[in-house]
């Protein structure tokens, strides 16, 4: 348990909010409780877990498993329908009786006020679905959707899916993918917009870190989505970043404090990534990626996704062309075309390049025979220019009519050129 002291205004943080909106009603206080254990007897995504509590609620799942009250009668029935209408069983699953033996274990462990006093002396709070700031688009992950989210930040809300974009990529990105990176999330975060991202070296850290220095006032310049628990900064490598990430934006997970990061728990927390954001982008992924991972997410949720094109010959931009190639992506190289994406139909539109329009535009095929046959600098004959051009006299002529007109010919002592 981290021994660090509150940031400054930690009062009317998120955990402040998360107290404000419901602590004095039994109710509420039960039901952010019960979530609260709820989140350290589940691993993330437990669909059987998440189809307990959708059949009971919050606070009799957790007397459930308890042991404290009895399942219903028709409780593993209500269930199994829940997981079926989800997608998530087929011909069936194991069933309450093993769901139970995976959890109660963990019972001893479950210290929910304890996490609940931990999180608030680090200035954040908790987040959960009868929250009135809990984030609406999470809603869109049905079944999946997080039994709670522990929140490190400054601000009490988060900010809403349209104004918010996924930035992810490679761990070990090189600096092609650092620059882009770079440039786009400080681009983004100069025009309001949060850039959502993980926390992890490479792609993620550059995303942060460039959003950080480019968000304006009153903007949440980026969310940091972790897979463990958020008294402690991991990796150790960006403790520096992180700590700018719970005073500036948000440090967001959904297992409690104390909660090691684990390969499953990396996977999971992608669909939050990818849930909170209106649109994600990937930079630089190798061919199996958890950047990867975050953009099915999002391609799953009806999300905007987007991938950097890389050089054919870099290994980590393979993600991102395989992705451009099967059609999951869309091909963005700056800002501007992200916050197309990302914006309502017909706002922030990229303006369409000034193309200078060329001399020959717009001329006929024997009109453009004869140009490309005249000199620039000394004069010809009309008879040489129906050699060179292939035309008849008479085409020839009144051809140079034409250009003279256009002032693209010039005749002088009876000869022609090009006019420059």
């Amino acid at each position: 348990m981290s021994t660090e002291e509150p940031p400054a205004g930690a009062e009317s943080g998120a955990g402040a909010g998360a107290e404000a909106t419901g602590a004095d009603d039994g109710g509420q206080a039960r039901i952010r409780v019960a979530r609260a254990a709820l989140t350290r007897l589940m691993e993330p995504s437990d669909l059987a877990g998440l189809a307990l509590v959708r059949a009971v609620g919050p606070v009799d799942a957790l007397a459930i498993i308890e042991g404290t009250l009895e399942a219903p009668r028709g409780l593993e029935r209500s269930m199994t329908s829940i997981l079926v209408d989800s997608g998530a069983a087929g011909s069936g699953w194991p069933g309450l009786a093993d769901a139970l033996g995976r959890w109660r274990p963990r019972v001893k462990d479950a210290a929910p006020e304890r996490d609940l006093a931990v999180i608030a002396a680090l200035g954040g709070g908790l987040l959960y679905p009868e929250h009135p700031l809990w984030p609406p688009a999470l809603a869109d992950l049905d079944l999946a959707e997080p039994i709670a989210l522990w929140v490190r930040s400054a601000t009490a809300a988060l900010p809403p899916l349209g104004s918010c974009v996924a930035i992810v990529g490679s761990r070990d990105s090189t600096s092609y993918g650092a620059s882009v990176t770079s440039e786009m999330a400080y681009a983004l975060a100069q025009r309001g917009l949060t850039i959502v991202s993980g926390g992890a070296f490479g792609i993620d850290a550059q995303a942060h870190r460039a959003a950080l220095t480019g968000a304006g006032p009153g903007c949440l310049p980026t969310i940091a989505v972790m897979a463990g628990g958020l008294d402690r900064y991991y990796p150790a490598g960006n403790e520096d970043l992180l700590r700018a990430i719970a005073h500036q934006g948000a440090l967001v997970a959904e297992v409690p404090p104390g909660a090691s990061s684990t390969r499953y728990r990396f996977l999971q927390r992608n669909r939050i990534i990818a849930a909170l954001s209106v649109a994600t982008v990937v930079v630089e992924a190798r061919w199996r990626s958890g950047a990867l991972n975050t953009a099915h997410h999002a391609e799953g949720l009806g999300r905007v996704v987007a991938a950097v094109p890389g050089s054919v010959y870099s290994a980590n931009s393979a993600g991102c062309h395989r992705l451009l190639r099967e059609g999951a992506a869309v091909c963005v190289t700056d800002a501007a075309e992200v916050a197309e994406l990302a914006g309502a139909s017909g706002e922030a539109l990229v303006p369409e390049p000034l193309q200078q329009a060329a001399i020959h535009d717009g001329l006929s095929v024997e009109d453009l025979l004869l140009f490309d046959a005249l000199p620039l600098t000394t004069g010809t004959t009309v008879d040489k220019l129906s050699v060179v051009a292939g035309l008849p006299p008479a085409a020839v002529l009144a051809g140079l009519g034409r250009l003279e007109l256009m002032a693209l010919a010039q005749r002088g002592n009876g000869l022609w050129k090009r006019r420059r």
